[in-house]
């Protein structure tokens, strides 16, 4: 008896730590060097570190500054064929002159965080 006790708490605590892993896998860095909308948010230019929910294809991305989440939007995860090179802000440019958040790519991930509708711009290596 001792020794199934001993084991489910074992196994527990690999789950834990295990889903405390995938969690920390979710956050990154985001480095804005000009202002973007993000979901009717106005970023300004600086440093934010970004969290996703969820496991996929859909997620919420939060975009936090400091403590405070400044904007949340839903994403899609999106497959790249090969890992992007840096950490990249894809941004689209508004008729009015002003840039959207388009989607997020990580240095040595062959995953992208697309947000909106359009797809454009996220295959690696795009310049956008």
């Amino acid at each position: 008896m001792k020794f199934a006790t001993g084991s489910k708490s074992l196994i527990l605590g690999l789950a834990v730590l295990l889903a405390t892993s995938a969690f920390a896998a979710n956050k990154a860095t985001l480095q804005l060097n000009h202002s973007v909308n993000v979901n009717g948010t106005q970023l300004k230019a600086g440093d934010y570190k970004v969290q996703w929910d969820g496991s996929g294809p859909n997620v919420e991305l939060s975009i936090v500054q400091g403590k405070n989440v400044v904007a949340k939007v839903p994403a899609h995860i999106v497959d790249l064929s090969s890992a992007a090179q840096n950490d990249a802000a894809v941004t689209r440019k508004n008729d009015d002159g002003s840039s959207t958040l388009a989607g997020l790519r990580f240095q040595g991930k062959k995953i992208a965080l697309q947000i909106g509708e359009s797809s454009d711009g996220m295959q690696a290596g795009s310049s956008k």
